[in-house]
């Protein structure tokens, strides 16, 4: 079975719940697909961490060949504007507008045939696109990683499992751990973020400021 390789697009399959045919969590989503894209950038080595600011390393187009779009995207904006900190350059997913993550990541993985989109109107009047998966199996080789990454022995646990299950747990995303869970591995989870550098931390800072209603303070600091 063939499963993605970035995490955006990962995080995005997970986010799915196959019991509504839909995401979920869509307040929030935005924050944790950005998250995605800059561990992911982060882990390939194109972004460091100068001080409290994310800047970007370039080492060639070899490391960015099989970047999901959006990643590919958001390291060309951070490396065109100055350094921000990891929980600044998280919360402009709010402000992203038509090309906020959640939206490029499921095109991005309707292109690759992961995903079909259908347009549909809500009691005949409101536009919504629906999403249905073509493997649901992927989802569930994708949870079964997380999972295994809470049991297996530390030193097997692949380092993109790891990241993908701090992120997870950092962005709350319920259709894959739910609270009871994360209360439980609390510790092996704490063990897993270095996995993700600095970003979990960052997306908890940004999801604690969406819901004191100041994304738009964190989007300018840096």
């Amino acid at each position: 079975m063939d499963l993605p390789v970035n995490l955006p697009e990962k995080l995005y399959l997970l986010a799915y719940d196959p019991r509504r045919a839909r995401t979920t969590q869509h307040s929030s989503l935005n924050l944790l697909l950005q998250a995605a894209a800059l561990t992911e950038l982060l882990r390939r080595g194109l972004l460091y961490e100068e001080g409290r600011k994310a800047a970007v390393r370039v080492r060639g187009a070899a490391a960015e060949a099989d970047l999901d779009p959006y990643s590919a995207r958001l390291l060309g904006q951070i490396r065109e504007a100055r350094p921000h900190s990891w929980s600044s350059w998280v919360g402009r997913a709010r402000s992203a507008g038509r090309e906020q993550p959640i939206r490029q990541v499921r095109d991005g993985l309707a292109d690759s045939g992961r995903v079909v989109l259908r347009s549909h109107r809500v009691a005949g009047v409101l536009p919504v696109t629906l999403v249905t998966l073509t493997e649901p199996a992927v989802r569930e080789a994708l949870a079964a990683s997380v999972a295994g990454s809470l049991k297996a022995p530390l030193s097997r646990v692949d380092p993109a499992d790891a990241a993908l299950t701090a992120l997870v747990a950092a962005g709350r995303l319920r259709t894959v751990l739910s609270a009871g869970q994360r209360r439980e591995h609390r510790g092996r989870i704490a063990k897993l973020a270095p996995a993700a550098g600095p970003v979990p931390r960052a997306l908890g800072t940004a999801l604690a400021w969406r819901m004191s209603g100041h994304s738009a303070e964190l989007a300018a600091l840096g």
